[in-house]
């Protein structure tokens, strides 16, 4: 693919969906949404969830990346806002997810968090996140480093994701991507290719398949919500 000039084609296979696929899979393309933590002009984390996108798609994902730009601050706004409305529409929309953050002061910026506490983690008795995936991207400025990869995986667990096991952290981000904004050839980008391929894989193993990440505690809470409820109605 032409735009994908630093991919080996010939070591880099389809992913065949029926080696993964549960039995009643749905058959559509997995559906991934891609969220980035700067709002900067030229942002690494923009490029790398971009260059995530390309790679999804020639692994015959369905891809939508969050444009942050707008995004209120969590109870900073009513939860029509649009930005936000728009957010929760394509978690609800997305099977997997693609998370890429800057590390800013050791950690994971703002940007990103806000976007994450945006999401709740259930409305009603529907969890949006609850049994996803999840994929992990961070860049640094200076040598290489896994603090805001941890906190992602912890706020992964917290929601309910199921995080896969591959991660990518870019070291010296400024000297890893061309003018254009596309990653240049290297392990770094290797190493992407790898949690993408990863990521497809381990959405079609999971969707189709509840009892992967179907809970007792939540049956039994449901189950007393629905006696209240029946008792509450006097039946």
């Amino acid at each position: 693919m032409t735009d994908l000039p630093h991919l080996d084609h010939d070591r880099m296979p389809p992913i065949d969906p029926a080696l993964y696929a549960a039995p009643g899979d749905p058959g559509h393309a997995p559906r991934i949404l891609i969220l980035y933590g700067s709002l900067r002009e030229r942002s690494y984390s923009r490029f790398v969830a971009e260059e995530a996108a390309r790679l999804l798609r020639h692994f015959g994902a369905e891809v939508r990346i969050f444009d942050p730009a707008g995004l209120p601050l969590p109870d900073a706004a009513p939860e029509d806002h649009p930005k936000v409305a728009e957010l929760r529409e394509l978690a609800g929309w997305s099977e997997g997810m693609v998370w890429s953050s800057p590390e800013r002061h050791g950690a994971m910026t703002g940007i990103l968090k806000a976007q994450i506490d945006w999401i709740p983690l259930s409305v009603g008795s529907v969890r949006p996140t609850q049994g996803k995936t999840l994929a992990l991207c961070q860049v640094s400025g200076g040598s290489q480093s896994f603090n805001a990869l941890n906190q992602m995986r912890v706020l992964g667990r917290w929601m309910r994701m199921v995080t896969i096991p591959n991660q990518s952290s870019v070291a010296k981000a400024w000297s890893e991507f061309d003018e254009a904004g596309r990653m240049k050839p290297s392990p770094y980008y290797n190493r992407i290719v790898d949690v993408m391929e990863e990521l497809v894989k381990f959405t079609y193993m999971t969707r189709g398949r509840p009892a992967l990440t179907d809970r007792y505690s939540e049956r039994v809470e449901t189950a007393a919500e629905l006696s209240k409820r029946v008792n509450t109605a006097g039946i």
